[in-house]
């Protein structure tokens, strides 16, 4: 099941559009929250994006913005400044599509059909974890810090993921390693020290100090 993500501040709008798609078969979550609609899209992880331009605190140009620095989910704007320039800006900040208000829900449900369909049919899962403002989505081996961005190798995505998914848990050396054996990728104990290293100094590189915590003689934490 798809999930969709409609930042619309005009509840009658966001809730048709909920309950039309949800009757296909979508999960659709509607934001509540303007002042935090990044947060949000980071909470629900979802696949497709219908956002209005105008909206309360900060407008749709805004939240494409900053969402496009970390992640490249399709974005459908849908609003009623329909005029040329309004089009080309919303193409230009990261927007895929553009369907102008008032729109048949049955023509918006077929352009978001199509649209997940060019972006997922040979795409793989993609999961955005967050620490402090930090992201990193599994799916591209890459995290993302205010402006800065980094690659991360296999193994030093294995350890992230472990650790961010365990928030707050020691995650001992020996279960960090058995997660990178089930990845077929066979380390020691020196190898793993290694990578942690590594893995640190990366994310130092981009602003993102003493996240990893070493717990001595039993592994390692991220709180």
């Amino acid at each position: 099941m798809y999930k969709l993500l409609i930042v619309e501040d005009d509840n009658v709008i966001a809730k048709a559009i909920q309950q039309h798609m949800s009757s296909w078969g979508y999960e659709a979550v509607c934001v509540e929250n303007f002042q935090e609609v990044l947060q949000t899209f980071i909470a629900q992880n979802p696949q497709l994006i219908l956002m209005d331009i105008s909206l309360p605190f900060y407008n749709g140009y805004h939240w494409c913005d900053e969402i496009r620095k970390i992640s490249k989910v399709p974005i459908i704007f849908i609003s009623s400044a329909s005029d040329n320039m309004n089009i080309v800006m919303a193409v230009n900040m990261g927007g895929d599509d553009f369907v102008a208000k008032p729109f048949d829900l049955n023509v918006l449900q077929a352009k978001i059909q199509a649209l997940l369909r060019r972006t997922y049919d040979f795409a793989g899962d993609s999961t955005l974890l967050e620490h402090s403002g930090m992201i990193f989505d599994t799916g591209k081996g890459v995290v993302a810090y205010e402006n800065a961005r980094i690659e991360l190798t296999k193994n030093e995505m294995g350890i992230l993921r472990c650790l961010l998914e365990q928030k707050g848990r020691i995650v001992t050396r020996d279960k960090l390693m058995e997660k990178l054996w089930e990845s077929d990728s066979f380390i020691d104990d020196n190898t793993l020290t290694v990578n942690v290293a590594r893995l640190r100094k990366k994310l130092e590189e981009i602003g993102v100090k003493d996240i990893i915590k070493t717990k001595k003689g039993i592994g390692y934490v991220v709180d």
